[in-house]
């Protein structure tokens, strides 16, 4: 992709900003040919910015590269309950958002777009350690303790740092579709699809061996999907009875079993219509869908638009 399609991403980097939050997108829309983003990492003016944890980060930018962005990442920072950022901060948002940017944070960074007004009236997270006083401190904001993002169209948020790879997975495949994301999400050895409205955090404990196995279900039943599954066909494959296997299955993942299932073969129809030319009947015989009226059927049921139409938008070399 040429310079002058890539999609431009500034991460802004505030005062106590912590190391994870701002590598992550750093690293996930780092520009490369399977990756067509370009990257800044700006503050509120060129230099030193004094992080968290010890750390310092030297940008080469200040606000002007909100002025240049598509999308605006705010990495989350210590201690956002005690000081909004500076006022030129909010302003330089505010005007990114006015003018088509997207803003999404990570963790605490939602106090940084909260402190705009932006998201008055509207639904959004950060670190469960966090939501109470974000809610108390901007009370027109809808927080949601419960859930590792929201996407609220022009204005992202997200929990801890795990799950702002989750919310940028989410937007790679929103821009890329789903193989880019796959792609990405094999790249940093993370999970490919977490349910936005899954919990932050299990409240109560899941001994280690049935977590893998489950993991190790998940990972049979991938490799089976052109197949009849069951939930009794996967409980039985967990070596666990149907009850608790649905029961903890939706603690992992945020889905029930068949909802998994369902969305693991619109993945891999997705996937089948960006990168072959194999027909809508073919790809639903292969995904374990029968008929591509049934594929039609789910695929609009979960995203909105048809088969046919996904492939125009995200075909390869288009």
């Amino acid at each position: 992709m040429s310079a002058a399609r890539l999609r431009r991403v500034a991460v802004l980097v505030l005062e106590g900003a912590k190391p994870l939050d701002v590598g992550i997108p750093a690293q996930v829309f780092t520009t490369r040919a399977s990756m067509p983003y370009e990257v800044r990492l700006c503050g509120a003016a060129p230099g030193l910015v004094t992080g968290g944890d010890g750390l310092s980060y030297h940008v080469a930018d200040g606000l002007d590269a909100l002025t240049w962005a598509d999308i605006v990442f705010v990495p989350g920072y210590r201690f956002p309950d005690r000081e909004d950022p500076p006022q030129a901060v909010l302003d330089a948002l505010i005007t990114a958002h006015d003018r088509g940017a997207r803003l999404a944070a990570i963790s605490t960074g939602a106090f940084a777009l909260a402190a705009t007004g932006l998201l008055d009236g509207k639904r959004a997270t950060t670190h469960w350690h966090y939501t109470r006083a974000l809610a108390a401190k901007y009370p027109l904001v809808k927080v949601d303790e419960n859930v590792l993002f929201v996407d609220e169209g022009s204005m992202l948020t997200s929990a801890g740092a795990a799950s702002g790879i989750d919310l940028c997975l989410h937007i790679l495949r929103g821009d890329l579709g789903v193989a880019a994301s796959n792609h990405a999400a094999r790249r940093l050895v993370a999970a490919p699809y977490r349910s936005g409205g899954q919990a932050q955090y299990v409240p109560r404990s899941v001994p280690e061996p049935l977590g893998e196995r489950f993991a190790a279900t998940r990972e049979w039943a991938l490799h089976r999907l052109g197949e009849p599954l069951t939930l009794e066909t996967l409980a039985r494959q967990a070596a666990v009875s149907p009850r608790t296997f649905s029961r903890r299955f939706v603690d992992e993942t945020g889905y029930t079993p068949m909802q998994w299932v369902m969305r693991a073969r619109i993945d891999m129809a997705r996937e089948l219509l960006e990168r072959s030319e194999r027909s809508v009947e073919q790809i639903a015989a292969d995904v374990g869908l029968g008929t591509g009226a049934n594929l039609r059927l789910h695929f609009h049921r979960l995203l909105g638009t048809t088969p046919s139409e996904y492939r125009r938008t995200f075909a390869q070399g288009e």
